[in-house]
């Protein structure tokens, strides 16, 4: 068998954008001269230890499902959160893993995800290169954090913010239709970076100044200093919207969240509640009409309302990891340049794993107000290109139509 075979998987947390990466790892495939079948791991790396593969060449052997699964929204082939031990201790997963690519005739695996994927990626990179492999191992970015070091920003992340400040400018709306004094403390995903959050800025317009605070963790939470922020807010206005990052904390790094929580298996712990916990101290301490709204999923599942420019960069990233390894690329990611904001324009380019893997992009403290409570126009700025155009999401019988994922869901 003289066949030159590659293997994707997607992991982590879902965006609008990571199948828009994925079918560009599967063009990029159908237009290279290097790889013949393409196949995707199921749930990703536990796809391959469970063997669990998909032949993507022959499902998408027809352009429109390419094109259908670019706008369709989550991860076609599933995630998992699996954390490989490291090879010095256990190496029975990565013999199983390398003896499944020799099976398969594999030369090169693109594993799509953000932080935790590209620590796979390093680790896979590392045993690689100890026994001498010459599969070819790429990472291709995606995240809504936009917490990736080494690029620009993430793909899934343009999309989010556009939903975020969509979702922001609705709320607003919403909110001024009584002319009762109130705060509605709206939390938006981030444990450790801001930059989703700080995308709610955007919804600001001629006649909307809303959100009027926005609480990055970047900048240390302080309740004292809130609770005046929001009195003094509310003697200007009769409406207060505020977005805060779930993962915000004091000084002593305690999350300020509504309840305590297990970790997963990169020891993060779920966070849940920053935006009910900012709502009872409003109750406490202001006492005016108060609620909270947790975006959870939604941001990140939103395909209706992508991104266009999210979309197509995307899935330039993913035919981007399949030109690198066709060219002999390894223990990389694929990256972003940005060249200019106006015009907007960025170059592909790629990184070395080991600069990327376990690092994580914060905002700029620099990009921050000096109070900790707003963003200054540089960020604004810094986003604005990324939430552009619109997609050309099919509907049947009223609702968008996407690919069939069944193949997720159905018993083993």
């Amino acid at each position: 068998m003289n066949q030159s075979n590659c293997i994707v998987a997607q992991s982590g947390g879902p965006t609008v954008a990571i199948n828009a990466s994925l079918a560009g790892v599967i063009a990029g495939v159908k237009s290279s001269e290097k790889y013949d079948i393409c196949y995707g791991a199921v749930n990703g790396i536990l796809g391959i230890l469970n063997e669990n593969y998909l032949n993507l060449s022959d499902i998408f052997a027809d352009d429109a499902n390419l094109e259908k699964l670019k706008t369709t929204p989550a991860m076609y082939l599933g995630s998992c959160r699996h954390k490989l031990p490291d090879y010095k201790d256990d190496d029975s997963p990565y013999v199983y893993i390398f003896h499944q690519f020799d099976k398969l005739s594999i030369k090169a695996f693109f594993y799509i995800g953000g932080n935790d994927s590209m620590d796979t990626v390093l680790k896979l990179s590392d045993y690689a290169k100890k026994i001498n492999s010459d599969v070819k191992i790429v990472g291709i970015p995606k995240t809504i954090d936009n917490d990736l070091c080494m690029t620009d920003h993430t793909p899934g992340f343009g999309s989010a913010a556009k939903y975020i400040a969509s979702s922001m400018l609705e709320i607003a709306h919403d909110t001024f239709i009584y002319a009762v004094k109130s705060v509605t403390i709206v939390e938006i995903m981030g444990r450790d970076a801001g930059w989703l959050t700080a995308a709610s800025a955007l919804a600001r317009n001629e006649y909307n100044t809303a959100p009027q605070f926005i609480y990055l963790p970047e900048v240390d939470f302080d309740k004292d200093k809130f609770v005046a922020d929001i009195k003094e807010a509310l003697e200007h206005t009769n409406n207060v919207i505020v977005a805060v990052s779930e993962g915000i904390h004091d000084a002593d790094g305690s999350y300020i969240t509504s309840s305590n929580a297990a970790c997963d298996q990169f020891g993060h712990q779920q966070l849940c509640g920053a935006g009910k916990a900012l709502e009872f101290i409003v109750k406490e301490n202001i006492g005016v009409k108060v609620r909270s709204v947790e975006v959870n999923v939604l941001q990140r599942c939103a395909s209706h309302l992508a991104s266009l420019t999210d979309i197509e960069e995307s899935f330039a990233q993913g035919k981007k990891g399949v030109m690198i390894a066709a060219e002999g690329v390894t223990a990389s990611m694929v990256c972003l340049k940005r060249i200019s904001n106006n015009p907007y324009q960025v170059e592909y380019t790629y990184s070395a794993i080991k600069d990327i893997a376990n690092e994580a992009k914060s905002v700029p403290r620099e990009w921050i107000n000096d109070a900790g409570n707003d963003v200054k126009p540089e960020l604004i700025e810094y986003l604005k290109p990324l939430i552009q155009g619109e997609t050309a999401v099919a509907y049947k019988d009223g609702l968008p139509d996407y690919m069939d994922v069944s193949h997720l869901h159905k018993c083993n």
